[in-house]
């Protein structure tokens, strides 16, 4: 039985959908304005794995993770750029699309842009209105109205006066009430034409809060059973959504809230003006794909992920162990027995909150088994399972001689080449040449294993 910490209730619950068998989920997404950086793969990995465990316990899911395609900062990079939002923002589309591919990442099932159901977002806010829960402002913007919502607060735990006592912004004199938040923008006159919608309101744009309401509701209804995103959602964004959607409906929204950790840097927030801000890309150059999956999935998703090169080193070390043992005795195929021992440890894990930590230690313990006892049938199900959450899925020898980054001149020609060379000379038996290519290929990082069935070869 699947539990899973809801943010909203402050504890772990028993996971019952709404209707029998079926799963919808919402995941906040990017921001199309840059590339992703290790915050944003965070958010991708952790609910793709989330995604499958569902899929995997027999759930029917429909997962929605939307695309932030106009907003403050687009339009500021798109005139710096000189070039139109629509350029800019398709371009960083494609981007993302293919580091969360390399990432191994499935595709969500729906994946909405924002500029796409402005239309949508327009009903809302008149919904809202009608309700005496927003206003227009003489400006041309239009608010909501917070304190008019009862729940305010409820997912973050902050009070209304708690809120207040922190306002640190100047006073607006278009707002009723300084909380109040911006449901739709009056356009500015020097913003560019492709940044402005017509609206009953005069022309503008929306806010940034108003699209995920309307996103999420168009795919999965008013009501639905997950919401996810990063932990720094949790307030104002998913707050404000959750005023919106039942200012609007008069019922629940969502039954269960989660939130990813943060990333840390050296035990310091990531953060572009502590210089300690990474691109997917960036990461990519120096480590293998995989590993930077690997290395998210091993800790638990809503504890903080420390990143360094010490850590996805280890986390690389570690995944070569895994692909070791598939290696050393080749997999067969299995279909995974859940009453098994090793996949009923795995299950029980998964279904206590996502549990990675736990799930991962029974796949180092069936790497151990498959090896020791040489068993075929362990290590298809080491295999297996790992596929679950979309780890060890490529050939063994494919992963340990990748070359995960940059291998510089040590190509996969010029290894084997040099195995070829240290074969001759310990046929010659000119053991100082042969020693001197083993260390050579060492200093490289590649390690040499000589065996029954000839070398073989793997980068550290």
């Amino acid at each position: 039985m699947l539990s899973l910490y809801n943010t909203l209730a402050r504890e772990k619950q028993v996971f019952t959908p709404i209707h029998a068998g079926k799963v919808d989920m919402y995941v906040c997404g990017m921001t199309v304005y840059d590339y992703c950086h290790l915050g944003h793969a965070r958010v991708m990995v952790v609910f793709d794995m989330v995604a499958r465990w569902l899929r995997a316990s027999g759930y029917d899911v429909n997962y929605v993770r939307n695309i932030t395609d106009i907003d403050d900062k687009i339009i500021k990079r798109a005139l710096e750029n000189g070039e139109s939002i629509n350029a800019l923002t398709a371009r960083f589309i494609a981007a993302m699309d293919e580091d969360a591919a390399a990432l191994g990442v499935q595709k969500p099932d729906h994946e909405p842009r924002a500029t796409e159901f402005v239309g949508q977002m327009h009903a809302l806010i008149g919904k809202l209105i009608e309700n005496g829960l927003a206003y227009p402002a003489p400006n041309g913007d239009v608010y909501y109205a917070v304190r008019k919502f009862d729940g305010y607060g409820k997912l973050s735990g902050k009070s209304l006066e708690d809120l207040r006592a922190g306002e640190r912004v100047d006073v607006d004199v278009n707002k009723q009430d300084p909380l109040d938040f911006v449901l739709w923008k009056a356009a500015k006159i020097d913003e560019p034409a492709d940044a402005k919608w017509a609206s009953p309101w005069g022309e503008g744009r929306p806010g940034w809060h108003i699209e995920c309401s309307a996103m999420s509701c168009h795919h999965l209804g008013s009501h639905f059973d997950i919401h996810g995103g990063g932990a720094d959602l949790q307030f104002p964004h998913h707050e404000n959504e959750i005023a919106q959607s039942e200012g609007a409906s008069g019922h629940a929204y969502v039954n269960y809230w989660m939130h990813n950790g943060f990333i840390r840097v050296d035990n310091e927030k990531m953060s572009k003006s502590l210089g300690n801000f990474f691109t997917i890309r960036e990461v990519l150059q120096k480590f293998d794909a995989e590993v930077v999956r690997f290395f998210i999935l091993r800790a638990h998703y809503r504890s903080p992920l420390n990143y360094s090169d010490v850590h996805l080193n280890d986390a690389k070390n570690a995944l070569t162990r895994l692909y070791t043992a598939l290696k050393g005795v080749p997999p067969a195929e299995v279909a995974i027995d859940w009453q098994s021992p090793y996949a009923a440890r795995f299950k029980a894990a998964m279904d206590d909150d996502f549990n990675t930590v736990e799930a991962m230690a029974v796949l180092f313990e069936l790497a151990h088994e498959a090896n020791r006892q040489q068993s075929a049938q362990l290590s298809g199900e080491l295999k297996a399972l790992a596929a679950v959450l979309g780890l060890l899925e490529r050939d063994p020898q494919a992963f340990l001689q990748g070359q995960g980054g940059d291998a510089g001149e040590w190509t996969a020609d010029k290894v084997e080449a040099a195995i070829a060379a240290r074969k001759a000379a310990r046929v010659a038996k000119n053991w100082a040449e042969s020693d001197r290519l083993r260390d050579e290929l060492a200093a490289a990082g590649i390690v040499i294993e000589d065996g029954p069935q000839g070398t073989s070869w793997r980068r550290q």
